[in-house]
């Protein structure tokens, strides 16, 4: 009988660091102003919200710069910004920075806080700028597409430590109280010994835009980056990781020996809509017979399902994401209180915590998660199992270097993987 409890003391991380299921705060020196400049890196839809949240956790945000690959997404955010922040936005033409290197322009110049909210594959090498520069950062999910992307964060979040600056992450699950509280009744023993989890991301397609005249074939595939393995690793790798990161969250952030896992393309037509699939299942085998599965999909007109549920000796919990949170067993409990919002509480305890000459640090556990969905789709694509040996040496990279991107560059054109076709590497 497997004791879960027990592994808090031996997890570790993905490549050797420790691992941790929730912030770690620790007093630091800090800059004594009052103004905290904020730069956003990737003004789409996630990171709009995440400059809004920025400057609803603490009234001496100030945005003072923007940086995208399209000069509409930038307009448009700045624009929607300085209607409701006025004066708290101090975006100029010298700092609304356009291209492949705006990042770079934006992470060098006078801010305090970078939002990293890009497609992922750009987040190894801007995470790793914004730690070498000073930055404190909020960093989307996930932090890589490929395991050598992983190492480059990795690397990063060694040096964020050192420097002890904040790191939050965007797995919202973990900011979000009731999940908090239920995640810390099961670490204090309320269902006993955990048997199995399961997790299910049963959704519809994602948002699709049709090209227009004027677009080239990179600008198309960037403009629809989530069906594009390069850009995003994948839906398990880009979405339904959440559901995985909150399995992790319940083990203590221990890591499967092996996983098993199968996917495909069912439902989307293989000449349209990019190389990537619609449905994932994943076996994580963690020895001793205990195992945890993931199920997702992205398909229109079927049954939606957003759900954990962990069994144990003494109970079981279900949880239905923003919908409820209970306990049955042995010490029965169900959430009672309003939902946080999760995504505005990510930014209001970075804020805090650097006003405060604290650290949050959610290196490790974003590392780990990420390494988990990398897993099951590599283990998919492959239709192997595979250890945890043989995928953090996986070589296999999905991309060109971010100082490699240019408009007339040779676009994603990896096939629709095969199992039993595609060579793991």
């Amino acid at each position: 009988m497997i004791n879960r409890r027990d592994f808090i003391k031996n997890s570790g991380l993905v490549m050797g660091s420790s691992a941790v299921s929730t912030p770690i705060f620790r007093a630091v020196a800090e800059t004594k102003k009052k103004t905290l400049r904020v730069g956003l890196i990737g003004c789409g839809g996630r990171g709009t919200g995440a400059v809004f949240q920025a400057l609803a956790a603490d009234p001496d945000v100030r945005v003072t710069a923007l940086a995208d690959i399209f000069e509409d997404n930038l307009t448009n955010t700045l624009s929607a910004l300085k209607q409701k922040y006025g004066d708290r936005i101090a975006v100029t033409e010298r700092t609304s920075f356009l291209g492949f290197d705006a990042y770079e322009k934006l992470i060098k110049s006078k801010v305090d806080v970078v939002l990293l909210c890009t497609p992922p594959n750009f987040r190894p090498a801007h995470l790793a700028l914004a730690v070498k520069e000073g930055k404190h950062v909020f960093c989307e999910k996930p932090v890589a597409v490929d395991i050598p992307g992983l190492h480059e964060v990795e690397a990063a979040i060694k040096l964020a430590k050192e420097k002890k600056l904040c790191l939050v992450s965007g797995f919202c699950f973990r900011y979000s109280l009731p999940n908090r509280e239920i995640i810390s009744r099961v670490h204090d023993g309320a269902i006993g010994d955990i048997k199995a989890i399961s997790s299910f991301r049963h959704g519809g397609e994602l948002s699709y835009k049709e090209r227009q005249p004027e677009w080239n074939d990179l600008t198309y595939q960037l403009r629809n980056w989530y069906y594009y393995q390069r850009y995003s690793g994948d839906m398990i790798v880009e979405q339904t990781i959440h559901s995985i990161d909150y399995m992790s969250w319940i083990l203590n952030n221990e890591l499967p020996q092996k996983v098993t896992a199968t996917g495909g393309r069912q439902s989307r037509p293989w000449n349209k809509y990019g190389n990537v699939y619609d449905h994932f299942t994943v076996e994580y085998e963690y020895g001793n017979g205990f195992r945890s599965f993931h199920f997702g999909r992205q398909q229109n007109g079927t049954t939606p399902r957003n759900t954990v549920e962990a069994m144990g000796t003494k109970g079981y919990i279900n949880v239905g994401i923003n919908t409820n949170y209970e306990i049955f067993g042995d010490q029965p409990w169900r959430n009672t209180e309003r939902l946080n919002n999760m995504y505005q509480t990510q930014h209001d305890e970075l804020f805090k915590a650097i006003k405060e000459k604290q650290v949050i640090n959610d290196g490790d556990f974003m590392v780990q998660s990420t390494l988990m969905a990398i897993w099951g789709r590599l283990s998919a694509y492959s239709g192997r199992t595979l250890s945890h040996d043989e995928v953090i040496h996986s070589e296999e990279v999905l991309g060109p270097p971010v100082e490699d991107y240019h408009w007339d560059m040779k676009i994603d054109e990896l096939t629709i993987p095969r199992p039993g076709h595609y060579k793991f590497t």
